[in-house]
Parts: C-alpha cells; sequence; structure tokens
C-alpha cells in the first residue's frame, strides 16, 4: 500500500479550514501541521484532526512533501516561495499572485527548484469542462455571469482577482489562443477596487468571451454559456444542472438546404425544431470541487506529473485579470463633451 503524503496548510482561515477537512479525511493524505500567524486560530484548525499547530512556516516539519498555500493573495509569495525553495509541492489557492511580477516570480521560482507549483482554479473541475471535451466543441463565444453578495473575506483584492478570476481561467483553458483586445468597466463601492465588472475579451482566433463579475449582488449566481458551430452549453454552478445541445445525429439542416430540398431556411418552419437538435442534460456529479482538486495536486506530487492548474495557466490568468483591471481605469465614464 502506497504511503500517504505528509501535508500541511497554511492559513486557517475560511478556505484553510476546508483544506485542512479534506486533507484529514483522504486516505492518500496525512495532515502534519496547520500554521496562522494567530495561534489560537491555527490550534482551532488543527486540533480537531490530531495534527500540529504552528504559527511560522520555518517551524514545519521535515518531511513535509505538500502544502496548501490559503493566506490572503498579497501574502502569497512570502509564503510560497520559500516552501518552493525547500522543494515542497506547493498549492496556492487563487489567484496566483497579488501581481503579474510576483506571479512570475513564484513560477521562476518554482521552475528553478524542480518544486510542484500549483493554483487553486477549483471550477476546472466542474462538467463544462468535461462536455466540451467530450463533445470537442471550438467555442466561438462564451459568456460568463458570477454574483454574490460582498463575502468580506477578500477586501483586500478587487472583484475581478476575487471572483472573475475563475472564469478567466476556465476562458483562457477553453479558448486556447492568446487575447488580443480587452474593453472594460467597473464600479467600487465598498472598497478602492472594483466590486462590480464587466469584460468583452477578443482572441486571436476570432473568439469572444464576455465576463460579468459582481459581489454586491443580493442573490448568489454562477453560470457560463458557451456558443459554437458543434454544440451550445449551458451550466448553472449554484443549482448544479446544465444541458448541451447538439445538431441531431441523423439531421443536418444546412446540407438539407444545400440539397435543394428547400431554397430558403424559412419553408422548414413546420418542422419540429425539438427533433432537429439533440439535448443532453450534462452529469454533475456529487463530488466536491475542492476535494477533487486536492486529490489531483496529490497525485501531481506522488506521480511527478503536471498539475491540473499549472503555475504557468495562473501566471496567464493573472496576467489577463490585470490587463482587465487597467481597461477599467482607461475607461472614461464621460465623453469630453459632457464634461
Amino acid at each position: 500500500m502506497t504511503r500517504p503524503t505528509r501535508v500541511a496548510v497554511i492559513g486557517a482561515g475560511h478556505m484553510g479550514r476546508h483544506h485542512a477537512r479534506i486533507y484529514h479525511e483522504l486516505p492518500q493524505a496525512e495532515l502534519v501541521a496547520v500554521v496562522d500567524a494567530s495561534a489560537a486560530a491555527a490550534e482551532a484548525v488543527a486540533a480537531p484532526f490530531g495534527a500540529r499547530a504552528l504559527t511560522r512556516i520555518d517551524e514545519l516539519p521535515d518531511g513535509v512533501e505538500a502544502v496548501s498555500v490559503a493566506v490572503p493573495t498579497v501574502a502569497h509569495v512570502a509564503v510560497a516561495e520559500p516552501l518552493l525553495r525547500r522543494r515542497i509541492a506547493v498549492l496556492v489557492e487563487k489567484p496566483l499572485a497579488a501581481s503579474v511580477g510576483e506571479a512570475e516570480q513564484l513560477v521562476r521560482t518554482a521552475r528553478e527548484c524542480g518544486a510542484v507549483l500549483s493554483v487553486g482554479h477549483t471550477e476546472r473541475f466542474n462538467p463544462v469542462v468535461r462536455a466540451l471535451q467530450r463533445l470537442n466543441v471550438r467555442p466561438r463565444f462564451i459568456e460568463t455571469s458570477r454574483i454574490s453578495p460582498f463575502s468580506f473575506r477578500s477586501a483586500d483584492i478587487g472583484v475581478v482577482a476575487d471572483m472573475m478570476i475563475h472564469d478567466i481561467d476556465i476562458v483562457l483553458h477553453l479558448m486556447r489562443s492568446p487575447w488580443t483586445h480587452i474593453e472594460a468597466v467597473g464600479v467600487n463601492v465598498l472598497v478602492p477596487q472594483e466590486d462590480v465588472a464587466n469584460a468583452w475579451v477578443q482572441f486571436e482566433s476570432g473568439a469572444v468571451a464576455n465576463l460579468t463579475a459582481s459581489r454586491l449582488a443580493l442573490k448568489t449566481e454562477r453560470k457560463i454559456r458557451v456558443f459554437s458551430e458543434q454544440a451550445y452549453l449551458s451550466l448553472d454552478y449554484q443549482k448544479k444542472t446544465g444541458i448541451a445541445i447538439t445538431k441531431s445525429a441523423n439531421v443536418d439542416i444546412l446540407e438539407m438546404s444545400r440539397q435543394g430540398r428547400f431554397s430558403d431556411l424559412s419553408e422548414m418552419k413546420g418542422l419540429d425544431f425539438g427533433k432537429l437538435v439533440k439535448v443532453e442534460p450534462l452529469v454533475v456529479d456529487d463530488v466536491e470541487p475542492l476535494r477533487a482538486e486536492l486529490e489531483a495536486f496529490l497525485k501531481s506530487v506522488v506521480t511527478g506529473g503536471p498539475p491540473a492548474v499549472t503555475g504557468e495557466e495562473g501566471l496567464s490568468a493573472i496576467r489577463l485579470a490585470h490587463e482587465i483591471v487597467a481597461a477599467i481605469r482607461r475607461h472614461a465614464w464621460e465623453s469630453p463633451a459632457a464634461r
């Protein structure tokens, strides 16, 4: 039987507690320690799982092989870099870092030290990604919406880095094309950074993504819609429901038109559209996304394979996020004539 991987969690806040709980539940992991600047917070998370409570990362015992970093974004580099230099595998909660420069620093350190660096973009484990891969869909237009009430947990960063970053990572993963143009607008209400944002991103392939994020809503909603020539996919993360709509396997409308069976598509108005398309419910499993993410992280540690979300991919998401924020700041609310 394979020996469990010795793991630790840095940060005893909201996400740190979940990381510790899941590590404790996974048979392939042994939770060794929980580290937090507050001794009381570290003890509160570590004690129920029989782990050591520490207040400094340099107190981590030898033999720790993997660590989850769940501290505020501004501290990611200060916490993760020393661990990478010890060649400890690190999973950093999204976003990878507070700036492009810091993200590049972490990626460079991981590469130089030969350490695993993964980024906690849990949405990679949603059924839309799997369905797109299974259907071999090439997205032309992606629309995302991620709104919720203010959680007061990530007040040190704007809504782009706090919430939209999830969808940025998914869009980049699906598009697999460099972006070429960005238009964005945002509003700050509770903090100096943007609390509401919308971005229109065009890619070299010609595809477009429209992303919306808000932490000032009165309800929680997380949706994504993907349009392509092959299929249309829609997923409601909150309700855990989704559908994939494709042309029926035995009917090709365009081919029927080309063969002269219809001189104009309007002549098909009497046909039952429901018989021309295939509507397939997306299978949404009950696996907790964070659990699937940590299992994938541990597998990469043991096998030496690439993590589900690499440091380089986390860096790309940071780059696009910062360009969106820059576009928000460039937006002119009033024309010169209006002023």
